[in-house]
């Protein structure tokens, strides 16, 4: 009797589960599809051997202060970080010049501004969230500092499976790129409130107006082009440099510890082999 009972219980729980699974499949096969899907992008950093290109970060960090930092911050983000080996590499003396043309409010002092140092953090474009919602029509822009490792893109099986095998961590970048090249006008049946633009990859309305666009950044030198997919490309792998600065130097230690477990093994199997050689099984 006692067997019959846990054999019923088993078959009910086995059954709702089944349910449970069909029903969220079925939600999810009748869900609305919206926005398009991602266009993945060929990152230097991709990849076990990947390294950010510095020249694409100094574009990035150009496009950056021209055009991201008069709404967004990076809180999390050093004048002298831009110096430092495997990010933007500017030389000392950049980052001072740098970090002259900039003030810092600082109320210890009696005139509450001072001209800003390598040590101080970015400024932030408002004093307070307030201040950045009356400025943005009460949207607040999100900081610039950790959003390319907060976001990511949504994929379909078995891609998505595939990230397992090929280690894939750019899905940050790829997200703002997409977003970047992907403003357009609504669909006709779609109408938007005021000051929000729309965004194909999103399938919705932005608070943020279309940032970039082709010519409106004039890159140092020649041989670059000035598009939008360009600008898009650039800003996101220094926004992924923010988020992640010492991504080389995990690669290069992850490998080390890879290659020292490789060479453990292989020494501890030649001692097993040389110590049970002379013995019977």
């Amino acid at each position: 009797m006692v067997m019959n009972k846990s054999r019923n219980v088993f078959k009910s729980l086995v059954l709702a589960a089944v349910m449970g699974l069909t029903g969220g499949l079925t939600g999810l096969a009748q869900a609305k599809v919206v926005g398009l899907e991602a266009e993945l992008q060929k990152w230097s950093f991709a990849g076990v051997f990947g390294t950010y290109d510095v020249n694409q970060l100094q574009r990035g960090f150009q496009i950056f202060q021209q055009s991201c930092a008069s709404c967004h911050s990076a809180n999390l983000m050093s004048f002298r970080n831009l110096s430092e080996e495997g990010g933007p590499q500017f030389s000392e003396d950049q980052v001072k010049a740098l970090a002259a043309e900039y003030t810092i409010y600082d109320p210890e002092l009696e005139d509450g501004e001072r001209q800003a140092v390598p040590a101080d953090r970015w400024p932030a474009p408002f004093q307070t969230e307030l201040d950045a919602r009356a400025a943005n029509s009460g949207a607040l822009p999100p900081d610039f500092s950790v959003l390319a490792k907060a976001r990511g893109i949504s994929q379909k099986f078995p891609y998505w499976a595939f990230n397992y095998f090929t280690g894939y961590q750019e899905g940050g970048p790829d997200y703002i790129y997409n977003l970047l090249v992907n403003y357009g006008e609504p669909p006709a049946d779609v109408e938007l409130p005021d000051g929000q633009a729309w965004n194909n990859y999103l399938g919705r309305g932005l608070a943020m107006a279309p940032p970039l666009g082709d010519g409106f950044i004039s890159y140092d030198g020649e041989g670059v082009p000035e598009t939008l997919e360009q600008y898009a490309a650039d800003v996101a792998a220094f926004m992924m440099w923010m988020a992640e600065p010492h991504l080389v130097s995990r690669k290069e230690m992850g490998f080390r510890v890879l290659t020292f477990l490789f060479l453990l093994a292989g020494m501890m199997y030649l001692v097993k082999r040389k110590i049970w050689a002379n013995v019977k099984h």
